[in-house]
């Protein structure tokens, strides 16, 4: 078994074996971050905290106007990609006298700071999805689609980019 085969493709692990392999044809060729830079040569220009939420709050008025108000939006270092996922939407419940408190977070991944705009706002996206819809379930999916008709292409093309990051280093 050549080493790219024996290549634990994480972020791609719920995806055909196929397309791992072309995958892995494509790291084995150094092929797969010029694929990356040519499809999307520049990153986003969101750079700290309250930009990230000026453009979480953009996509959220244009979408999800009547939902729960999000409290704190911020990139976050502590993010682990591989085991917290892209980011994290927490639901907080608090008693404060006889009243129970609830607060919306949004939290990205840091390593979402380098990365391509669409990346970055399908992440948005996914995680704005949690505010109306708690479950990765159909109506989340379709929530995330349409705020982002090419939700699925962007997630797959986002796992290449981890990929990427993750054997060869960064791009951007």
């Amino acid at each position: 078994m050549s080493s790219t085969q024996s290549l634990n493709l994480k972020y791609l692990s719920s995806y055909s074996s196929e397309v791992q392999s072309q995958v892995r044809m494509m790291i084995e060729k150094d092929k797969l971050g010029q694929f990356l830079l040519k499809k999307y040569p520049y990153k986003h220009k969101v750079s700290n905290d309250k930009q990230l939420r000026e453009y979480v709050m953009e996509l959220k008025n244009s979408y999800l106007k009547k939902s729960s108000p999000i409290s704190k939006i911020v990139f976050d270092p502590k993010i682990h990609v591989v085991n917290n996922a892209l980011g994290l939407h927490t639901f907080i419940s608090r008693v404060q006298g006889n009243k129970l408190k609830s607060k919306n977070e949004i939290r990205i991944s840091e390593i979402f700071k380098s990365c391509p705009e669409p990346f970055l706002q399908m992440i948005v996206v996914h995680e704005l999805s949690h505010v109306r819809f708690k479950d990765h379930d159909k109506a989340f999916y379709k929530l995330c689609e349409h705020m982002l008709p090419d939700y699925h292409q962007l997630e797959f093309e986002m796992r290449l980019y981890l990929t990427q990051v993750e054997l060869k280093g960064k791009i951007y």
